[in-house]
């Protein structure tokens, strides 16, 4: 078999099954082979009962002391038991398993392991796996187990039965780096590493191999900007751009003043609109900068020239919100362009009219999602797209922009908070341009680090808060309980929050497993306060503007990295409220403790990306990626630094000595980016 052949090739997958791994971008064989874990669970010997630590996923062995009770409802049944061993009893529950009643109360020695985390009666072990007889345990023993993402129907198990047959069909002759690069940096053999990314025999392998594919991804993804900005130097900018009256006058009538920093962004974007080429700019500015701003008054400066401007948001929840915002500008301040919105989920007859009036021109600002460069969107002449960091144009998108007119200007905006010496690198296709400082009538928010339990208290702050009109955020880091044992969960967290807030307040619940469709009516919902409180995975890092959101709540938030607590962060503090952010941790470890006191003393995004790369060590590799910028597979920002700067560094000496990548030895580097430039990392999802 060959890695281009279809999975379907593999022994037990059948047409379901195929359709199954589709679903996860799973096509092929070499699709297959590059499905990473996305962590691993490590058995090790258990603990005496007397030994668990909060926070932590343990194991621990013994027998059943007095009777295994079920309580609750059909919707939520808790089965509880106490596990006792000679050093004392821990209290264990789990969640829709009354069965276990029956199967766990014939007696024996058992072993559980989960995750133990305090509640009012004490430590409790929540929804261990469970190994009975106990002597089943030993087949796990001392090995690190893949865990695969999921869909419905694909089972962890059926994944990585198929990995091990695919891995069947590797060979070293399909390397991408080549073999001085190999030998330069002491790398695995191409074969032995993916082996080790699925199925590593300790902690040590598995570093090993991932430190080769992230070198090789960060490479991939730095050459392909390369080659992408030498193209767009090349790209003439045919459009001509003169100074408007209108501008200053709608800067004068503003109730506040443009900050310095603001201004230099903007006259830099001038400076590149009238300049030779065609403008890729990046502006990087922390949550609440004032970047939208400054890209409407770009997009101001193209229609009142006689061009048109799209502005492209990640979600449509988003995209009307800058349309309705856009909308009163335009209207309040008497500016003479019409605003234009099209998303996925209009009528048919809504979008041939919205079709129309963008190709007559009669729409000089359009704002949407992706919809914006379908194939049926004729532009009458696009001069410029503005996008944000989760939607960067790649090749395909440009050649589409392209072909319904002149390459346009193209201006991406950036919360993310990235120390300049990793932004030069990452956004090597864009200049830069940083929004430095906050409007003067910013609230700064009110942050504060608590464990366990202040959780309480907590609940009662907001309680009070939407008392008084306002809403809030709950962030844990995963959905439910069965794809890890090593999170708060989303799903069950929603259904205990309501019962203990009780049926005034609303409730929602928001995860990444969900249709973008009903992702976006909770949105909606919670944006005209029909919901009170939402209790969500870190979807809601982008894609929704709620001013009237005055407090967040991080569940284990020792489990994401400073920048993206940063970016959670953001979602408050957007209105005229003062607004809070409790950042509540299992840990009880002193490193844990001096990384969340930067962020309880600090709103300054740079400062925080700054420390988060000064502490990241080699940090948790097991577990959940921690940075969330940029769609890497395995690769973090933060925690991959100094192998980002290598590959950085390499990737320059490569295209120093061979800009083509015509060597031999870089055939099939050269191949795999001519064919995933367009797909990987720098476009949007069609």
């Amino acid at each position: 078999m060959r890695e281009s052949q279809r999975i379907s090739a593999l022994k037990g997958v059948g047409e379901k099954t195929e359709q199954l791994f589709s679903r996860l971008g799973v096509r092929t064989i070499g699709d297959l082979v590059r499905y990473y874990p996305r962590s691993f669970e490590i058995y090790e010997d258990p603990v005496p009962v007397s030994e668990v630590q909060e926070g932590r996923v343990c194991t621990v062995a013994g027998s059943v002391f007095g009777r295994i009770q079920v309580s609750g409802n059909e919707r939520m049944q808790v089965t509880m038991l106490y596990l006792k061993d000679l050093t004392g009893t821990l209290k264990v529950i789990w969640f829709r398993m009354p069965f276990l009643r029956s199967t766990l109360g014939r007696g024996g020695r058992l072993i559980l392991r989960g995750r133990v985390v305090r509640k009012r009666e004490g430590l409790v072990m929540e929804h261990p796996e469970i190994y009975y007889p106990a002597e089943k345990y030993g087949e796990k023993l001392h090995t690190m187990q893949p865990v695969y993402p999921l869909t419905a129907g694909l089972t962890n198990n059926a994944v990585g039965k198929a990995v091990r047959q695919a891995l069947d069909c590797v060979e070293d002759r399909q390397d991408l780096l080549p073999e001085a690069i190999r030998s330069a940096y002491h790398f695995m053999p191409y074969t032995e590493a993916v082996r080790k990314m699925h199925f590593p025999g300790d902690k040590e392998q598995f570093a090993k191999a991932r430190e080769r594919f992230v070198f090789e991804e960060f490479l991939v993804f730095i050459l392909s900007l390369r080659r992408m900005k030498e193209a767009e130097c090349r790209a003439e900018n045919r459009f001509v751009f003169e100074n408007r009256p209108e501008i200053s006058r709608f800067l004068n009538a503003l109730p506040y003043r443009l900050t310095d920093a603001q201004m230099n962004v903007w006259e830099e974007i001038q400076t590149d609109l009238r300049g030779g080429h065609v403008m890729s700019r990046l502006i990087q500015g922390d949550v609440g900068s004032g970047k939208t701003i400054v890209a409407f008054l770009a997009l101001l400066l193209s229609g009142l020239n006689g061009y048109q401007g799209a502005l492209m948001a990640p979600t449509e929840v988003l995209a009307r919100q800058h349309y309705e915002n856009i909308s009163v500008l335009l209207k309040t301040y008497d500016l003479p362009l019409n605003a234009e919105l099209l998303t996925g989920s209009m009528t048919a007859a809504q979008k041939r009219n919205a079709y129309e009036r963008i190709r007559d021109g009669e729409a000089s600002i359009i704002i949407g999602t992706h919809a914006l460069i379908q194939e049926k969107v004729v532009y009458e002449n696009l001069a410029l797209v503005v996008t944000d960091e989760q939607h960067r144009f790649g090749v395909r998108q440009r050649e589409m922009l392209a072909g319904k007119g002149n390459t346009p200007h193209i201006l991406v905006m950036s919360a993310t908070p990235i120390p300049r010496t990793l932004a030069i690198i990452l956004y090597g296709d864009l200049d830069i341009s940083v929004i430095d400082e906050m409007p003067k009538n910013r609230l700064p928010i009110k942050n504060c680090v608590v464990d366990t339990g202040y959780r309480r208290k907590a609940y009662a702050f907001m309680e009070r808060q939407v008392a008084e009109g306002r809403q809030c955020y709950v962030i844990c880091p995963m959905v439910e309980e069965s794809e890890s044992l090593e999170a708060e969960n989303v799903t069950d967290y929603a259904q205990m929050l309501s019962a203990e807030l009780g049926s005034d307040i609303h409730i929602g619940c928001l995860h990444g497993r969900m249709k973008q469709q009903e992702k976006d009516e909770i949105m909606d919902a919670f944006g005209r306060n029909e919901i009170q409180i939402l209790v969500s995975t870190t979807v809601v890092e982008v894609g929704i503007d709620v001013p009237n959101a005055t407090v967040i709540l991080i569940e284990n938030a020792e489990r994401f990295g400073l920048a993206q607590l940063h970016q959670l962060r953001g979602r408050v503090g957007r209105g005229q409220h003062q607004s809070y952010c409790i950042f509540m941790s299992a840990s009880q470890s002193e490193e844990t403790k001096e990384r969340l006191d930067i962020l309880n003393h600090s709103n300054d995004g740079f400062f925080i990306a700054g420390e988060d790369l000064r502490l990241r060590g080699p940090g948790d590799l097991f577990g959940i990626r921690q940075s969330g910028i940029l769609d890497f597979q395995i690769a973090d920002v933060f925690q991959d630094a100094k192998l980002l700067q290598a590959a950085s560094a390499e990737a320059e000496r490569i295209l120093r000595e061979d800009p083509g990548l015509s060597s031999t030895c870089y055939a099939r580097l050269r191949e795999h980016i001519d064919r995933k430039i367009g797909e990987i990392m720098l476009e949007t999802t069609l």
